[in-house]
Protein backbone atom coordinates (compact mmCIF):
# COMPACT_ATOMS: atom_id res chain seq x y z
CA UNK A 1 0.00 0.00 0.00
CA UNK A 2 2.85 2.35 0.88
CA UNK A 3 4.45 1.81 -2.53
CA UNK A 4 1.19 2.44 -4.36
CA UNK A 5 0.77 5.76 -2.55
CA UNK A 6 4.33 6.81 -3.38
CA UNK A 7 3.83 5.88 -7.04
CA UNK A 8 0.56 7.82 -7.27
CA UNK A 9 2.14 10.89 -5.65
CA UNK A 10 5.08 10.68 -8.07
CA UNK A 11 2.81 10.72 -11.11
CA UNK A 12 0.58 13.47 -9.74
CA UNK A 13 3.55 15.69 -8.93
CA UNK A 14 4.85 15.44 -12.49
CA UNK A 15 1.99 17.62 -13.75
CA UNK A 16 1.75 19.87 -10.71
CA UNK A 17 2.30 23.61 -10.63
CA UNK A 18 5.93 24.61 -11.09
CA UNK A 19 7.78 27.81 -10.25
CA UNK A 20 9.52 28.83 -13.46
CA UNK A 21 12.58 31.09 -13.36
CA UNK A 22 12.82 32.08 -17.05
CA UNK A 23 10.18 32.99 -19.60
CA UNK A 24 10.39 34.11 -23.22
CA UNK A 25 8.41 34.41 -26.44
CA UNK A 26 9.45 32.26 -29.39
CA UNK A 27 8.44 31.60 -32.96
CA UNK A 28 8.13 27.82 -33.08
CA UNK A 29 7.87 25.39 -35.97
CA UNK A 30 7.25 21.70 -35.24
CA UNK A 31 6.71 19.24 -38.08
CA UNK A 32 6.30 15.53 -37.39
CA UNK A 33 3.81 12.97 -38.66
CA UNK A 34 1.52 13.65 -35.68
CA UNK A 35 2.47 17.20 -34.61
CA UNK A 36 2.28 20.24 -36.84
CA UNK A 37 2.62 23.73 -35.45
CA UNK A 38 3.94 27.04 -36.77
CA UNK A 39 3.23 30.16 -34.72
CA UNK A 40 3.94 31.92 -31.44
CA UNK A 41 4.96 29.97 -28.36
CA UNK A 42 5.57 31.16 -24.84
CA UNK A 43 8.28 29.21 -23.03
CA UNK A 44 8.77 29.05 -19.26
CA UNK A 45 11.50 27.00 -17.66
CA UNK A 46 13.33 26.22 -14.45
CA UNK A 47 16.34 24.00 -13.79
CA UNK A 48 14.50 20.74 -14.51
CA UNK A 49 11.13 21.69 -15.98
CA UNK A 50 9.85 23.35 -19.16
CA UNK A 51 6.40 24.57 -20.15
CA UNK A 52 5.47 25.52 -23.70
CA UNK A 53 2.24 27.40 -24.36
CA UNK A 54 1.38 27.20 -28.06
CA UNK A 55 -0.76 29.91 -29.66
CA UNK A 56 -2.49 30.24 -33.03
CA UNK A 57 -4.06 33.58 -33.91
CA UNK A 58 -3.70 34.64 -30.28
CA UNK A 59 -5.52 31.60 -28.88
CA UNK A 60 -3.80 29.05 -26.65
CA UNK A 61 -4.25 25.71 -28.41
CA UNK A 62 -1.86 23.44 -26.50
CA UNK A 63 0.29 23.35 -23.40
CA UNK A 64 3.28 21.04 -23.19
CA UNK A 65 4.95 20.47 -19.82
CA UNK A 66 8.25 18.62 -19.74
CA UNK A 67 9.72 17.29 -16.49
CA UNK A 68 9.75 13.66 -15.30
CA UNK A 69 6.83 13.12 -17.66
CA UNK A 70 5.62 14.98 -20.73
CA UNK A 71 2.14 16.40 -20.24
CA UNK A 72 -0.15 17.64 -23.00
CA UNK A 73 -3.68 19.00 -22.62
CA UNK A 74 -4.89 15.40 -23.03
CA UNK A 75 -2.78 14.01 -20.17
CA UNK A 76 0.71 12.90 -19.16
CA UNK A 77 2.97 10.17 -20.48
CA UNK A 78 6.49 8.89 -20.04
CA UNK A 79 9.14 10.65 -22.12
CA UNK A 80 9.87 7.40 -23.98
CA UNK A 81 6.15 6.99 -24.75
CA UNK A 82 5.98 10.55 -26.06
CA UNK A 83 8.97 9.90 -28.31
CA UNK A 84 7.39 6.70 -29.67
CA UNK A 85 4.03 8.37 -30.30
CA UNK A 86 5.09 11.80 -31.61
CA UNK A 87 8.81 11.71 -32.54
CA UNK A 88 10.90 8.54 -32.93
CA UNK A 89 11.39 5.55 -30.66
CA UNK A 90 15.11 5.80 -31.47
CA UNK A 91 15.53 9.12 -29.66
CA UNK A 92 16.86 9.40 -26.10
CA UNK A 93 14.24 10.26 -23.48
CA UNK A 94 15.69 13.74 -22.91
CA UNK A 95 15.71 14.89 -26.53
CA UNK A 96 12.59 17.10 -26.47
CA UNK A 97 13.69 19.03 -23.39
CA UNK A 98 17.24 19.38 -24.72
CA UNK A 99 16.02 20.71 -28.08
CA UNK A 100 13.61 23.21 -26.51
CA UNK A 101 16.34 24.49 -24.15
CA UNK A 102 19.07 24.45 -26.80
CA UNK A 103 21.20 21.91 -24.94
CA UNK A 104 23.41 19.23 -26.47
CA UNK A 105 21.82 15.96 -27.53
CA UNK A 106 23.13 12.39 -27.75
CA UNK A 107 25.71 12.95 -25.01
CA UNK A 108 27.52 15.61 -27.08
CA UNK A 109 28.15 13.19 -29.96
CA UNK A 110 29.84 14.93 -32.95
CA UNK A 111 29.77 18.25 -31.09
CA UNK A 112 31.31 21.11 -33.06
CA UNK A 113 31.64 24.70 -31.83
CA UNK A 114 30.49 27.28 -34.39
CA UNK A 115 30.14 31.08 -34.30
CA UNK A 116 27.78 31.97 -31.45
CA UNK A 117 26.79 28.37 -30.71
CA UNK A 118 27.30 24.74 -31.63
CA UNK A 119 26.33 22.11 -34.17
CA UNK A 120 25.85 18.35 -34.06
CA UNK A 121 25.47 15.96 -36.99
CA UNK A 122 24.30 12.53 -35.96
CA UNK A 123 23.89 9.76 -38.50
CA UNK A 124 23.20 6.08 -38.04
CA UNK A 125 20.76 3.51 -39.39
CA UNK A 126 17.86 5.14 -37.46
CA UNK A 127 18.51 8.90 -37.63
CA UNK A 128 20.05 11.57 -39.86
CA UNK A 129 20.09 14.64 -37.62
CA UNK A 130 21.40 18.15 -38.14
CA UNK A 131 21.12 20.12 -34.89
CA UNK A 132 22.31 23.74 -34.67
CA UNK A 133 22.04 26.07 -31.72
CA UNK A 134 22.99 29.75 -32.02
CA UNK A 135 22.22 32.84 -29.94
CA UNK A 136 18.81 33.43 -31.53
CA UNK A 137 17.81 30.13 -33.11
CA UNK A 138 17.54 26.39 -32.48
CA UNK A 139 17.32 24.16 -35.54
CA UNK A 140 16.76 20.39 -35.43
CA UNK A 141 16.11 18.34 -38.54
CA UNK A 142 16.02 14.56 -38.82
CA UNK A 143 15.82 13.59 -42.49
CA UNK A 144 15.15 9.88 -41.85
CA UNK A 145 12.23 10.45 -39.48
CA UNK A 146 10.97 13.62 -41.21
CA UNK A 147 11.07 15.72 -38.05
CA UNK A 148 11.74 19.45 -37.87
CA UNK A 149 11.99 21.81 -34.90
CA UNK A 150 12.83 25.47 -35.46
CA UNK A 151 12.76 27.87 -32.54
CA UNK A 152 13.54 31.57 -32.97
CA UNK A 153 13.66 34.29 -30.36
CA UNK A 154 11.12 37.07 -30.77
CA UNK A 155 12.68 40.46 -30.18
Amino acid sequence: MKYILITVLFFLSACSIKNYTHSSSKFLIIKTDKLKFSDLAYMKNSANSVRLELFVAGNNIQNIKINNLICLNEGCMLRSSFNCKYLSENYPDTILQNIVLGQVIYDKKNFKKIDHGFEQKIQNSNVDILYKVTENEIYFKDEKNKILFKIKDIK
